[in-house]
């Protein structure tokens, strides 16, 4: 999973070896291009989403699965808190997100939380305060399932990433959300406190530009091309370094090659005078 990548290349499938829970599945291979969705569950899938009517059983096109909202709504359930020790980015937490009023003209009940896995959630919560002037907040265990929940399935504004990453306002309420299809473009309308707020449309923005997805694989680098990038970085050093390690092996060479010339000719020297001498002992 990269922040601010783009996705894209092909996807692969989890192999029956793997002991992962969702064995035979499709992982990766959307583009960013495509990581927006609707305000329906379920929307937001570039592949794998042919029946709109549930969630159970689908491909994860960025390389993680959707969130739950308990009950089993639109077949999500099998995705559940009991995964989370294996969900990508690692459990889903909601985090909300207000502005500082000097960067925008905000009243205090124009809110949103965001909820998704804690990775995404709190490098998300890092570029909402950068790009969006957002005040720092920590995310805190997402429980849709509890009656104390922050936020309700009618509150999402906006779903990300396969229905992985959500936007909501408690300003909203979305008639509805527990009756339309993933493929549904029938929603109730946006307060104008949030449609036309720009830290909503800064908030959307980060959001589609730098929620992580699975990139694809880097490209296998050429032998030659490993070489360009050596001689590229180290230079004429390099270079001079090769020649001087060259120069001194030959030098060797030669050295080894003169001893050896010199062993030949002191060994016929000593066999010349050898039998010069014995030639004087045989002399009558």
């Amino acid at each position: 999973m990269d922040q601010w990548g783009g996705g894209d290349g092909s996807s692969w499938k989890i192999g029956n070896d793997s002991q992962h829970p969702f064995v035979g599945r499709d992982f990766g291979g959307a583009k960013r291009k495509d990581i927006g969705g609707t305000r329906a569950f379920g929307s937001g899938y570039p592949y794998g989403a042919d029946d709109p009517t549930t969630l159970a059983g689908r491909s994860f096109p960025f390389g993680t699965w959707p969130l739950y909202w308990g009950e089993n709504f639109m077949g999500a359930d099998e995705y559940g808190s009991h995964l989370d020790v294996v969900r990508p980015g690692g459990q889903l937490v909601v985090v909300p997100i207000q502005s500082s009023k000097q960067h925008y003209n905000v009243s205090d009940d124009e809110v949103y939380y965001a909820i998704g896995d804690k990775e995404s959630a709190t490098f998300l919560m890092l570029s909402y305060v950068d790009w969006c002037h957002a005040l720092p907040a920590w995310p805190t265990k997402f429980d849709p399932t509890s009656p104390n929940s922050t936020v309700k399935l009618e509150q999402v504004i906006r779903y990300y990433r396969g229905s992985s990453f959500a936007l909501s306002s408690p300003a909203y309420n979305n008639t509805f959300a527990r009756s339309s299809f993933s493929n549904s473009t029938e929603s109730s309308p946006l307060p104008d406190l949030v449609e036309y707020s720009p830290f909503r449309k800064c908030l959307d923005g980060v959001t589609i530009s730098a929620l992580a997805i699975m990139n694809k694989p880097p490209k296998k680098v050429s032998l030659g091309v490993t070489l360009g990038i050596v001689f590229g970085i180290l230079g004429i050093p390099a270079i001079l370094f090769i020649i001087y390690i060259s120069s001194c092996a030959w030098g060797a060479v030669l050295a080894i090659k003169d001893h050896i010339n010199g062993v030949h000719e002191r060994t016929k020297m000593r066999r010349e005078a050898r039998k010069a001498a014995l030639n004087y002992e045989s002399y009558p």
